[in-house]
């Protein structure tokens, strides 16, 4: 499914803004400025997705004896975590595992691009 600018600008702000370990309860005008160079860059939802479920995995399965992390208060966290899916897709039974743990509230792709 092809999406037009203003359909993937919201769905992926507003994923953004649902996920844990974020600040944002809007996304700010930068978060708006780096949608949509992210759409000019065509990279794909899933691909966003995908560094969304890495970096909040890694923020909840972090050693709980480790000092906490300050709230995630730009989609600029994330591009590092979207470079890295780029340059080496996770295996999808990796990505698969950590969905089924429940316990990181983030969508698969497919649900993502349904909304």
């Amino acid at each position: 499914m092809i999406l037009n600018r203003d359909e993937y600008l919201r769905r992926l702000l507003d994923r953004y803004c649902e996920l844990p370990h974020t600040a944002a309860r809007r996304p700010s005008r930068n978060d708006r400025l780096l949608a949509g160079q992210l759409f000019q860059r065509r990279i794909p939802l899933d691909v966003i997705e995908t560094a969304f479920l890495l970096a909040i995995a890694r923020r909840t399965f972090r050693d709980p004896q480790a000092q906490p992390l300050p709230s995630i208060r730009s989609l600029a966290y994330f591009l590092p975590l979207i470079d890295e899916a780029l340059r080496q897709p996770p295996d999808p039974d990796y990505l698969a595992y950590v969905r089924s743990r429940g316990d990181l509230n983030v969508q698969s792709p497919t649900e993502l691009h349904d909304r």
